[in-house]
């Protein structure tokens, strides 16, 4: 493994590649793991094509991956610099930049600026209702770092921020704040965040314990996998009625097999005691994104 690198790198190649002063601020910005900005996108493409608009506006889309790319590299950023003494504290993260000293507070504060300035860029492409609703996420955004400390549900607050790009995908298509599939989209899309992120925190346990940090991972105990399954059950819900909004015929629904199927293999493979293995699982979930995607596209072209 390259020195640099974190524990769970996925892409060593592109830390290898890099100057040694950029790569602390990849890193902070995880550009060395995809995953991250891959499901920060995805509910934002479902907005868009549930509503109708990916042949109209497919340069929306690309507007929207530059937005998830350089807003979760922002977050990432922003959690690091609030979680360095919690990160000094559990293995998998105490040689990130932050927690290591590989680089300094002032320049992780810069690199922050830079990432929102870019976000701004994007956010000045979408009609000003789309703008209004990516505004409101602020809040949330800033207070999520906070949630370990203070519930046992982080990952609930977690998956209020991370759908959040339904309702601006939704908005930047329609212009419609309150719309129903809209809101059954980002509900269904709450509780997959809080699926796959529980299985996320599977990694932790032992280290978040001794730590104490607060995770759904550990108030679950011994009933994650079924925690995960009824999580899951619930986003499958929400989407169905989202898509059934939408277009009121049976057959809509079964554009959600494919992603059902992808998170019932899932939670049935699950290895809760091996974290290489929730790792997986968790990254499996740029591919639910995906099905998910498709299912929003067919029904959102042929209503």
């Amino acid at each position: 493994m390259n020195e640099n690198a974190l524990p769970d790198t996925e892409r060593h190649w592109l830390i290898r590649a890099l100057p040694e002063p950029a790569r602390p601020f990849a890193l902070l910005a995880r550009f060395d793991r995809p995953i991250g900005w891959w499901l920060l996108f995805w509910p934002c493409a479902w907005g868009v094509a549930l509503a109708g608009g990916v042949e109209s506006r497919w340069d929306l889309l690309l507007w929207l991956l530059l937005g998830a790319i350089a807003m979760r590299g922002a977050g990432c950023t922003y959690n690091d610099i609030v979680d360095r003494d919690l990160d000094r504290k559990v293995a998998r993260t105490r040689s990130r930049p932050l927690a290591s000293g590989r680089t300094s507070l002032g320049a992780a504060w810069a690199w922050l600026v830079l990432l929102c300035l870019i976000g701004l860029a994007v956010l000045l492409q979408l009609r000003i209702e789309a703008q209004l609703v990516a505004l409101a996420s602020i809040a949330l955004v800033a207070a999520y770092p906070f949630m370990k400390r203070i519930t046992w549900w982080p990952q609930a607050w977690l998956g209020l921020v991370f759908s959040w790009g339904a309702l601006v995908g939704w908005t930047a298509i329609t212009g419609q704040w309150h719309a129903p599939a809209m809101l059954w989209l980002y509900g269904g899309s709450v509780f997959w965040v809080i699926g796959y992120d529980t299985i996320y925190a599977l990694q932790d346990i032992e280290d978040d314990a001794l730590a104490g940090v607060k995770s759904s991972a550990r108030r679950l105990g011994s009933f994650a996998r079924g925690g995960v399954a009824l999580c899951y059950a619930l986003a499958l819900a929400g989407w169905a009625q989202a898509l059934w909004t939408v277009r009121p015929q049976w057959l809509a629904l079964a554009a959600l097999i494919p992603v059902a199927l992808h998170l019932a293999w899932q939670v049935a493979m699950l290895k809760p005691d091996s974290g290489k293995d929730a790792l997986r699982k968790f990254r499996s979930n740029r591919e639910a994104g995906l099905l998910m995607a498709l299912a929003a596209f067919v029904v959102g072209a042929t209503a």
